[in-house]
């Protein structure tokens, strides 16, 4: 049944599209509706358009969609309460419609909404835009427009209640205007939560009138931002801490009055017990040591900077904060973090100790239990519900606390199983600092991959949920955290479309969902985008290489690809810029010597995304059969069995598919030459990325044999790179001159645990190899 209602969603979708096709360029409806059928005529909208509103509850549903209006030809569209036969948009009352639900009705003589609430209109309205012309979004002070509307029905409303987006603006900050601008995007695809990380180590943005320090200290860093994140010095005495900002109370209240109107409800998010440096850097006090701190320009690790949980005045600070931005923020939820807390000063403080005995506390885990709970008993007192990272479940959950589960879906499934809301918002398809295309062809980012469709295939309910338990799932969100992201065009630029496939998943029930149908209605919607002046990403334009191994005739192949689907790709091998005019890609390209590839796509002839280009270097060990002593991870095994073979490098993604994990092990392979041959060097790339828990391996050891029995060293190296240095990739040679042999074992020693240093020491280290280049 499902089947058959995907199917005819998506062939009405389809000729409802080409439809559109006759009036504009580009018609694009995401997130797609639950339900949606043509009808016949079209509608002229034009400056002569009246709205009609019937109920003035529904009223300020209309007021933004106007605004659009009166920016693009200088005038708004009148508005009454009278009933009109035609040439109208009439808002009427529907109470049996859900919250957020509505029904849109386009004909020749009218466009009828019907809605239950406010923002069932807005909604009706932001799809009523997106089936406009993309002019529609450019301020042209054109008085007399028409822009021509086919027929259609559409009757919609979200699946999941919090559809959200969460921008950290401590890390790099945001002015008002900037972030009015994000919201605007947001509910144009009817995102509902802004999320706003205000509060974090590296810079306090919000004004707060009992502790002015907190801004005229915290909001407030040594300029490091010609430095990566990673590398970057501590603030030294007498250096002047001139970067950053913060917001005003008027400020707040400006973007949240902007956002309200969007029907977007802001949530604020004030972090405790960790990730304070800022607030301990302006008020010492109320940390375990006493200070002094300064406000930390970059990642600098390990951070063990903390609220003393052994201080009552801590929590009189605290709640003195939250008072105040509980009278600037209505939400009901109030967001504190409570991750990656550091809890070494705490172990050391002679007041958090006596609390651990005096309140009966088993451990430090069950201390910030304790301290959260008690934040979590002021805010209920003030009508106000606590969200946290799913970190807060450590040593037993507040009573009424809503978890946002980030390290995966197991914090989720356990306090959804223990009667907890949740958000979902897991690493794996939520974080949008991550890489969304190949390393080489993107602006710098965190070093993960999360392409569009890796974020249009998110589910927030996990399948190990009883149904009953799966109504704790309030939806899920996208993170935008920005230690990489300097500044407005990055910032978008990571979003975006990640975000509009991210409003598909939470709006648009799954069974209606298919990718193939989201990529054609994104690459629509980039008209819109332009119009808009959004700066979007186009990765999921750029080609991608994976290499493939002929088992029969013992030859490597590459495959081109890109995520959207139908692509015409063209491909040069002489280092010049690919066009229409190069070698069209039609199949695997067969490899027989070294090689560099340049590729772009192309649709209707015009090129779509960033070249991206590869090196293959065919060696002696290319494509040979490997033994292991031990497998690589199943999350970083490669993209075949010959990844470390296939004479494909890995770049700074540990995600792209050409390196391979091993956590605490060691990496051990022989590899038959399948003749015995002369050897000269053997080099091993490694990668190292602290951040990640991905570190250079102590020593690489290379044994050769000609039977396969008998082994004997040829050469060793061991790492001399510094391991609190900053991310690279690192190449190991090892000299074997002179060596005759068929088989060749490498062994790379982990480093087994990570550091001492480290904020998470005595974990187990990861190891990451790619090609072993056998010379």
């Amino acid at each position: 049944m499902n089947s058959i209602k995907l199917l005819f969603i998506t062939i009405s979708m389809a000729m409802f599209t080409a439809c559109v096709q006759t009036q504009s360029s580009t018609a694009p409806l995401i997130p797609l509706p639950n339900s949606i059928n043509s009808n016949s005529g079209v509608f002229s909208l034009t400056d002569k358009t009246s709205i009609v509103v019937e109920d003035n509850s529904l009223l300020p549903g209309v007021l933004v969609f106007n605004e659009t209006i009166k920016k693009h030809s200088g005038n708004a569209l009148s508005i009454s309460e009278k009933s009109k036969v035609k040439d109208a948009i009439v808002v009427s009352l529907n109470n049996k419609l859900p919250k957020e639900g509505y029904i849109l009705n386009i004909n020749e003589k009218l466009i009828e909404i019907e809605a239950s609430e406010a923002n069932g209109v807005f909604y009706a309205l932001q799809s009523l835009l997106q089936l406009c012309s993309p002019e529609i979004h450019v301020p042209a002070k054109k008085k007399n427009f028409v822009f021509q509307l086919n027929g259609v029905s559409i009757e919609d409303a979200p699946q999941f209640k919090w559809r959200g987006m969460m921008l950290d603006v401590s890390r790099h900050f945001f002015s008002k205007e900037e972030v009015k601008e994000l919201i605007n995007y947001l509910a144009f695809h009817k995102i509902n939560v802004f999320h706003w990380h205000l509060v974090d180590d590296q810079g306090w943005r919000i004004e707060i009138k009992k502790y002015p320090k907190l801004t005229e200290v915290g909001a407030w860093r040594v300029d490091r931002e010609d430095l990566p994140w990673d590398a970057r010095p501590p603030m030294k005495p007498g250096e002047e801490a001139s970067y950053g900002g913060f917001y005003t109370q008027d400020d707040i209240r400006e973007v949240v009055e902007y956002a309200q109107k969007r029907f977007v409800t802001v949530v604020p998010e004030i972090e405790m017990p960790g990730h304070t440096t800022s607030s301990l850097a302006a008020y010492p006090e109320y940390s375990c040591t006493g200070g002094p701190f300064n406000v930390m320009p970059g990642g600098l690790w390990p951070i063990t900077d903390i609220y003393c949980a052994g201080n009552d005045d801590t929590f009189t600070f605290l709640e003195n904060v939250l008072t105040e931005v509980m009278e600037l923020f209505p939400s009901k939820y109030i967001h504190i973090g409570g991750d990656e807390a550091n809890k070494a000063e705490w172990e050391k403080c002679s007041r958090c100790q006596a609390r651990i005995q005096e309140e009966n506390l088993a451990d430090e885990h069950a201390l910030q239990s304790y301290f959260i709970k008690r934040i979590e008993k002021f805010l209920m007192a003030n009508d106000r519900i606590l969200i946290g990272w799913d970190e807060i479940l450590e040593g037993g959950l507040a009573p009424n606390a809503t978890v946002m589960s980030w390290r995966g879906f197991k914090g989720g499934i356990e306090a959804a199983n223990d009667g907890h809301d949740v958000i979902m918002s897991p690493t794996s398809h939520c974080y949008l600092d991550y890489y969304q295309g190949p390393i080489d062809s993107e602006p710098i980012a965190f070093n993960g991959f999360i392409p569009l469709q890796k974020v249009y295939e998110f589910n927030p309910v996990p399948k190990e949920l009883s149904p009953e338990k799966a109504k704790h799932i309030l939806g899920g969100q996208g993170n935008l955290w920005t230690e990489q992201v300097p500044d407005k065009g990055h910032m978008q630029y990571m979003a975006f479309p990640r975000m509009a496939a991210m409003a598909e998943v939470l709006w648009t029930n799954q069974r209606n969902r298919e990718w193939n149908d989201f990529s054609q209605r994104i690459r629509q919607i980039g008209s819109t985008y332009d119009a808009m002046g959004l700066n979007y990403a186009r990765s999921m334009y750029t080609v991608q290489f994976e290499s493939v191994f002929n088992e029969k005739e013992k030859q490597i192949g590459l495959e081109l690809s890109t995520e959207m689907p139908g692509m015409d790709i063209y491909y040069t091998t002489d280092g010049t810029e690919p066009s229409t005019s190069s070698i069209k890609y039609d199949g695997v390209i067969n490899i027989d010597s070294s090689v560099a590839i340049k590729a772009s796509s192309f649709e209707n002839g015009r090129k779509a995304g960033h070249s991206s280009g590869i090196n293959l270097s065919i060696h002696k060990a290319t494509a040979k059969p490997i033994n292991y002593s031990s497998k690589p991870s199943e999350r970083y095994k490669g993209d075949s069995e010959i990844t470390l073979v296939n004479s494909l490098r890995g770049s700074r993604n540990f995600s792209d598919g050409n390196w391979q994990g091993f956590q605490g092990d060691d990496l051990e392979i022989i590899i038959d030459l399948e003749e015995v041959k002369e050897l000269s060097q053997i080099t091993v790339g490694s990668l190292h990325q602290t951040g990640s828990w991905i570190f250079l391996p102590q020593e690489i050891k290379v044994h050769t044999s000609l039977d396969g029995k008998q082994y004997a060293l040829a050469g060793s190296t061991i790492n001399n790179i510094p391991l609190q240095s900053e991310a690279l990739v690192m190449d190991y040679n090892v000299d074997i001159s002179g060596t005759t042999a068929r088989f060749v074992k490498v062994t790379a020693v982990n480093q087994k645990e990570i550091p001492q240093w480290h904020s998470a020491a005595g974990n187990k280290s990861w190891l990451f190899v790619d090609e072993v280049i056998v010379d």
